[in-house]
Protein backbone atom coordinates (compact mmCIF):
# COMPACT_ATOMS: atom_id res chain seq x y z
CA UNK A 1 0.00 0.00 0.00
CA UNK A 2 1.24 3.42 -1.35
CA UNK A 3 2.58 6.08 1.69
CA UNK A 4 0.89 9.25 1.68
CA UNK A 5 2.86 12.43 2.28
CA UNK A 6 3.17 13.51 5.98
CA UNK A 7 2.00 17.14 5.80
CA UNK A 8 4.39 19.89 6.79
CA UNK A 9 3.78 20.79 10.29
CA UNK A 10 2.16 24.09 10.56
CA UNK A 11 4.63 26.97 11.71
CA UNK A 12 3.69 29.96 14.52
CA UNK A 13 3.26 33.61 12.78
CA UNK A 14 7.38 34.91 12.93
CA UNK A 15 8.41 37.45 15.09
CA UNK A 16 9.55 40.72 13.46
CA UNK A 17 13.05 40.86 12.74
CA UNK A 18 12.87 36.94 12.60
CA UNK A 19 14.44 34.83 9.69
CA UNK A 20 12.04 33.45 7.50
CA UNK A 21 11.71 32.47 3.77
CA UNK A 22 15.43 33.16 3.09
CA UNK A 23 14.80 36.81 3.97
CA UNK A 24 17.05 38.53 6.82
CA UNK A 25 15.64 39.95 9.80
CA UNK A 26 15.03 43.87 8.20
CA UNK A 27 12.67 41.83 5.59
CA UNK A 28 14.66 42.14 2.58
CA UNK A 29 14.32 39.60 -0.01
CA UNK A 30 16.15 37.12 -1.41
CA UNK A 31 16.64 39.44 -4.33
CA UNK A 32 18.06 42.63 -2.16
CA UNK A 33 20.28 39.45 -0.51
CA UNK A 34 21.99 38.72 -4.08
CA UNK A 35 22.50 42.42 -5.23
CA UNK A 36 24.23 43.21 -2.36
CA UNK A 37 26.62 40.19 -2.19
CA UNK A 38 27.45 41.08 -6.14
CA UNK A 39 28.24 44.72 -4.76
CA UNK A 40 30.30 43.69 -1.72
CA UNK A 41 31.89 40.79 -4.81
CA UNK A 42 32.61 43.66 -6.84
CA UNK A 43 34.24 45.91 -4.20
CA UNK A 44 36.09 42.92 -3.04
CA UNK A 45 37.73 42.13 -6.19
CA UNK A 46 38.72 45.73 -6.69
CA UNK A 47 39.98 45.68 -3.40
CA UNK A 48 42.15 42.79 -4.01
CA UNK A 49 43.83 43.77 -6.78
CA UNK A 50 43.99 47.43 -5.86
CA UNK A 51 44.61 47.76 -2.27
CA UNK A 52 42.84 50.53 -1.68
CA UNK A 53 41.19 49.74 1.58
CA UNK A 54 44.85 50.54 3.36
CA UNK A 55 45.23 53.62 1.80
CA UNK A 56 41.78 54.77 2.39
CA UNK A 57 42.11 53.35 6.29
CA UNK A 58 44.94 54.90 6.78
CA UNK A 59 44.32 58.53 5.27
CA UNK A 60 40.70 58.40 6.84
CA UNK A 61 41.06 57.05 10.20
CA UNK A 62 44.85 57.88 10.98
CA UNK A 63 45.19 59.69 14.61
CA UNK A 64 44.44 63.35 14.86
CA UNK A 65 47.06 65.50 17.75
CA UNK A 66 44.85 66.98 20.39
CA UNK A 67 44.10 70.66 19.84
CA UNK A 68 43.77 70.62 16.15
CA UNK A 69 41.77 73.28 15.03
CA UNK A 70 40.00 74.95 11.85
CA UNK A 71 43.81 75.71 10.67
CA UNK A 72 43.95 72.02 9.81
CA UNK A 73 41.21 72.29 7.14
CA UNK A 74 43.23 74.73 4.66
CA UNK A 75 44.81 71.45 2.89
CA UNK A 76 41.57 69.98 2.26
CA UNK A 77 40.09 73.52 0.81
CA UNK A 78 42.81 74.21 -1.03
CA UNK A 79 42.17 70.17 -2.71
CA UNK A 80 38.33 71.39 -3.23
CA UNK A 81 39.70 74.20 -5.04
CA UNK A 82 41.53 72.81 -7.45
CA UNK A 83 39.11 69.91 -8.14
CA UNK A 84 36.55 72.67 -8.94
CA UNK A 85 38.64 74.41 -11.55
CA UNK A 86 39.16 70.91 -12.78
CA UNK A 87 35.89 70.46 -13.18
CA UNK A 88 34.83 73.74 -14.51
CA UNK A 89 37.73 74.01 -16.84
CA UNK A 90 36.62 71.00 -18.89
CA UNK A 91 33.18 72.11 -19.62
CA UNK A 92 35.09 75.54 -20.50
CA UNK A 93 37.13 73.59 -22.91
CA UNK A 94 34.31 72.14 -24.62
CA UNK A 95 33.45 75.81 -25.77
CA UNK A 96 36.89 77.33 -26.00
CA UNK A 97 38.74 78.10 -29.53
CA UNK A 98 42.60 78.76 -29.04
CA UNK A 99 43.16 81.18 -31.72
CA UNK A 100 44.53 84.82 -31.61
CA UNK A 101 41.10 85.54 -33.85
CA UNK A 102 38.18 83.33 -32.43
CA UNK A 103 39.49 83.02 -28.77
CA UNK A 104 37.69 86.07 -27.57
CA UNK A 105 34.47 85.46 -29.78
CA UNK A 106 34.38 81.93 -27.95
CA UNK A 107 34.71 83.26 -24.37
CA UNK A 108 31.95 85.60 -25.31
CA UNK A 109 29.42 83.32 -26.74
CA UNK A 110 30.15 80.65 -23.49
CA UNK A 111 29.11 83.78 -21.17
CA UNK A 112 26.38 85.19 -23.16
CA UNK A 113 24.63 82.02 -24.83
CA UNK A 114 25.57 79.04 -23.58
CA UNK A 115 23.54 78.02 -20.88
CA UNK A 116 24.65 78.35 -17.21
CA UNK A 117 27.97 78.84 -19.16
CA UNK A 118 28.31 83.00 -17.26
CA UNK A 119 28.00 80.65 -13.99
CA UNK A 120 30.76 78.15 -14.82
CA UNK A 121 32.80 80.95 -16.07
CA UNK A 122 32.67 82.70 -12.82
CA UNK A 123 33.21 79.63 -10.63
CA UNK A 124 36.26 79.31 -13.03
CA UNK A 125 37.71 82.63 -13.04
CA UNK A 126 37.34 83.23 -9.04
CA UNK A 127 37.89 80.19 -8.13
CA UNK A 128 41.26 80.31 -9.44
CA UNK A 129 41.87 83.76 -7.21
CA UNK A 130 40.08 81.55 -3.78
CA UNK A 131 42.90 78.47 -4.61
CA UNK A 132 45.72 81.07 -4.77
CA UNK A 133 44.74 82.33 -1.33
CA UNK A 134 43.95 79.77 -0.21
CA UNK A 135 47.31 78.07 -0.95
CA UNK A 136 49.48 80.85 0.78
CA UNK A 137 47.40 80.00 3.95
CA UNK A 138 47.90 76.76 4.05
CA UNK A 139 51.36 77.22 3.54
CA UNK A 140 51.13 80.39 6.16
CA UNK A 141 49.98 77.72 8.67
CA UNK A 142 52.29 75.26 7.80
CA UNK A 143 55.12 77.35 8.34
CA UNK A 144 53.97 78.96 11.64
CA UNK A 145 53.09 75.68 13.35
CA UNK A 146 56.82 74.57 12.86
CA UNK A 147 55.04 71.29 10.40
CA UNK A 148 57.75 71.87 7.54
CA UNK A 149 60.50 70.75 9.70
CA UNK A 150 62.02 66.94 10.13
CA UNK A 151 60.75 64.78 9.04
CA UNK A 152 58.24 66.55 6.93
CA UNK A 153 61.28 68.66 5.11
CA UNK A 154 60.03 66.95 1.58
CA UNK A 155 56.63 67.31 1.66
CA UNK A 156 56.90 71.44 2.22
CA UNK A 157 59.10 71.23 -1.17
CA UNK A 158 56.17 69.69 -2.68
CA UNK A 159 53.91 72.27 -1.33
CA UNK A 160 56.22 75.12 -2.37
CA UNK A 161 56.24 73.50 -6.09
CA UNK A 162 52.43 72.81 -5.85
CA UNK A 163 52.63 76.61 -5.23
CA UNK A 164 54.55 77.81 -8.17
CA UNK A 165 52.68 75.98 -10.59
CA UNK A 166 49.29 77.14 -9.03
CA UNK A 167 50.94 80.51 -10.18
CA UNK A 168 52.17 79.16 -13.70
CA UNK A 169 48.11 78.09 -14.20
CA UNK A 170 47.30 81.69 -13.30
CA UNK A 171 49.38 83.26 -15.62
CA UNK A 172 48.43 80.96 -18.31
CA UNK A 173 45.14 81.05 -17.87
CA UNK A 174 45.17 85.01 -17.88
CA UNK A 175 45.95 84.90 -21.91
CA UNK A 176 43.50 82.64 -22.76
CA UNK A 177 40.70 85.39 -23.52
CA UNK A 178 42.48 87.64 -25.13
CA UNK A 179 41.74 90.27 -24.73
CA UNK A 180 43.43 93.93 -24.60
CA UNK A 181 44.06 93.61 -20.85
CA UNK A 182 44.97 89.67 -21.12
CA UNK A 183 47.22 90.48 -23.86
CA UNK A 184 49.03 93.52 -22.04
CA UNK A 185 49.04 92.12 -18.91
CA UNK A 186 51.05 88.70 -20.62
CA UNK A 187 53.23 90.73 -22.64
CA UNK A 188 54.29 92.73 -19.31
CA UNK A 189 54.77 89.22 -17.30
CA UNK A 190 56.47 87.60 -20.15
CA UNK A 191 59.28 90.94 -19.86
CA UNK A 192 59.70 90.03 -16.04
CA UNK A 193 60.35 86.39 -17.02
CA UNK A 194 62.95 87.70 -19.66
CA UNK A 195 64.62 89.55 -17.04
CA UNK A 196 65.52 86.70 -14.81
CA UNK A 197 69.22 85.89 -14.60
CA UNK A 198 70.70 83.07 -16.96
CA UNK A 199 67.33 81.12 -17.64
CA UNK A 200 65.22 83.88 -18.25
CA UNK A 201 65.54 85.04 -21.40
CA UNK A 202 65.35 81.17 -22.48
CA UNK A 203 62.61 80.67 -20.30
CA UNK A 204 60.50 83.61 -21.94
CA UNK A 205 61.25 82.34 -25.39
CA UNK A 206 59.65 78.52 -24.48
CA UNK A 207 56.56 81.02 -23.10
CA UNK A 208 55.96 83.33 -26.17
CA UNK A 209 56.60 80.26 -28.86
CA UNK A 210 58.12 83.25 -31.05
CA UNK A 211 59.56 87.20 -31.11
CA UNK A 212 56.44 88.20 -29.01
CA UNK A 213 53.03 87.56 -27.86
CA UNK A 214 50.96 86.16 -30.84
CA UNK A 215 49.23 83.40 -31.98
CA UNK A 216 51.70 80.31 -30.99
CA UNK A 217 51.56 82.02 -27.54
CA UNK A 218 47.81 81.87 -26.96
CA UNK A 219 48.24 77.93 -28.26
CA UNK A 220 51.04 77.10 -25.86
CA UNK A 221 49.50 78.92 -22.78
CA UNK A 222 46.41 76.92 -23.94
CA UNK A 223 48.45 73.60 -23.45
CA UNK A 224 50.64 74.15 -20.17
CA UNK A 225 46.89 75.30 -18.93
CA UNK A 226 45.04 72.30 -19.94
CA UNK A 227 47.53 69.35 -20.10
CA UNK A 228 51.24 69.99 -18.55
CA UNK A 229 50.90 71.74 -15.35
CA UNK A 230 47.34 70.10 -14.26
CA UNK A 231 49.16 66.43 -14.92
CA UNK A 232 52.06 67.89 -12.47
CA UNK A 233 49.51 68.83 -9.82
CA UNK A 234 48.08 66.07 -9.66
CA UNK A 235 51.14 63.65 -9.34
CA UNK A 236 52.57 66.31 -7.05
CA UNK A 237 49.07 66.15 -4.66
CA UNK A 238 49.40 62.41 -5.07
CA UNK A 239 52.74 62.22 -3.29
CA UNK A 240 51.84 64.94 -0.90
CA UNK A 241 49.05 62.93 0.37
CA UNK A 242 50.96 60.27 0.91
CA UNK A 243 53.68 61.87 3.07
CA UNK A 244 50.69 63.28 5.29
CA UNK A 245 49.58 60.06 5.79
CA UNK A 246 52.61 58.13 6.35
CA UNK A 247 54.25 61.00 8.74
CA UNK A 248 50.77 62.03 10.48
CA UNK A 249 49.96 65.70 11.39
CA UNK A 250 52.06 67.88 13.65
CA UNK A 251 50.27 69.27 16.47
CA UNK A 252 50.20 72.89 17.51
CA UNK A 253 53.05 74.34 18.90
CA UNK A 254 51.36 76.05 22.14
CA UNK A 255 50.58 72.34 23.11
CA UNK A 256 53.97 71.05 25.06
CA UNK A 257 54.55 67.45 24.83
CA UNK A 258 53.90 65.42 28.01
CA UNK A 259 57.08 64.33 29.94
CA UNK A 260 57.27 60.20 30.93
CA UNK A 261 56.17 59.64 34.11
CA UNK A 262 60.17 58.36 34.90
CA UNK A 263 61.34 61.46 33.92
CA UNK A 264 59.76 63.42 36.00
CA UNK A 265 60.26 61.26 38.95
CA UNK A 266 64.28 61.81 38.09
CA UNK A 267 63.40 65.58 38.23
CA UNK A 268 61.75 65.53 41.61
CA UNK A 269 64.79 63.27 43.01
CA UNK A 270 66.97 65.09 42.24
Amino acid sequence: MPKLPVPAPLRRPGKPGERRNGSNGDGASPAAEAAKDIGGGVAGWVDERTGATGFLTGMLYRKVPKGTNWFYTLGSATLFAFTVQAITGVFLAMYYTPSPTEAYESVTHLTNDVWMGEFVRGMHKWGATVMIVLIFLHMGRTFFFGAYKYPRELNWVIGVVLLILTLVMGLTGYLLPFDQRSYWATVVANNITASGPVVGPYLADFLRAGPEVGATTIQRFYAIHMLLVPGLIVALIGAHLYLVVKLGTTAPPWLKAARPKTAAKKTEVG
